[in-house]
């Protein structure tokens, strides 16, 4: 039975993702950081799973997530780096702790958590590592210049890993999801929600269970030959 970590899986789009994975059959590592009864929530909801503390953005925290992970179920076979932070704010306005904030959970807590999942990985010369970035890294968003420019990060890490881990049989993937209706979203205004749902073509709001879907697809066998690439399930807002 393969065994995938899952980081910022408490809530949103991790969440839907564990669920998923383990309908499947897959043991699932439930990362969270604040959100504990979430997490616990969820890990009453699934099987096979285990619901394990760690800040991304703390490297002796991830590592000792990840073995204690190896401990249970044996090895990581998948790695989901989900877990992300946003904020809304004029550039100017942007502290220098704010950019660390920004950068640490979402750039360098991919960092950590692929570092720490890799020697298992390499060993059995299989694996697969699913990044989730954003539209707004791809396109820019205006007042999240600190956001988007985490989420680019993450597009160019997918893409040179996967040129260096490839000759290994590990795969690694960017799910850069469109508007969602997640907590992250839920401090935009109601009238600008609206307006980006007319900007879509499909004329709706994604859902956590249209990434999760995304996101099983890349780690499941029919993706055994796509590396390297950037899927951006956003209902036709950026063509």
């Amino acid at each position: 039975m393969e065994t995938v970590l899952i980081t910022g899986a408490s809530r949103g789009i991790g969440r839907e993702t564990a669920k998923l994975f383990s309908k499947n059959g897959f043991n699932v590592v439930i990362n969270y950081n604040k959100s504990e009864k979430d997490a616990l929530e969820l890990l009453s909801e699934i099987k096979n799973a285990a619901a394990i503390r760690a800040d991304v953005s703390n490297r002796k925290e991830v590592f000792e997530m990840v073995e204690k992970a190896n401990s249970i179920f044996g090895g990581i076979d998948i790695l989901v780096n989900n877990a992300a932070v946003a904020g809304q704010m004029l550039f100017q306005d942007i502290s220098e702790e704010e950019w660390n904030r920004i950068f640490d959970t979402n750039v360098k807590g991919a960092f950590n958590c692929t570092q720490a999942v890799l020697p298992n990985m390499l060993n059995k010369k299989s694996g697969k590592i699913i990044n989730i970035s954003s539209i707004w890294g791809i396109t820019g968003a205006s007042c999240e210049v600190h956001y988007s420019a985490s989420k680019a990060a993450l597009i160019g890490f997918t893409k040179a890993l996967a040129k260096e881990l490839g000759p290994s049989g590990i795969t690694v993937n960017c799910v850069a999801p469109g508007v969602i209706n997640t907590d992250m979203n839920s401090s935009i205004p109601k009238e600008v929600m609206d307006a980006l749902k007319e900007e879509t073509p499909l004329g709706k709001i994604g859902s956590p269970e249209d990434i999760a879907n995304t996101i099983f697809f890349l780690a499941s066998k029919k993706a055994d030959f796509i590396t390297g690439q950037v899927i951006s399930p956003n209902g036709g807002f950026l063509i």
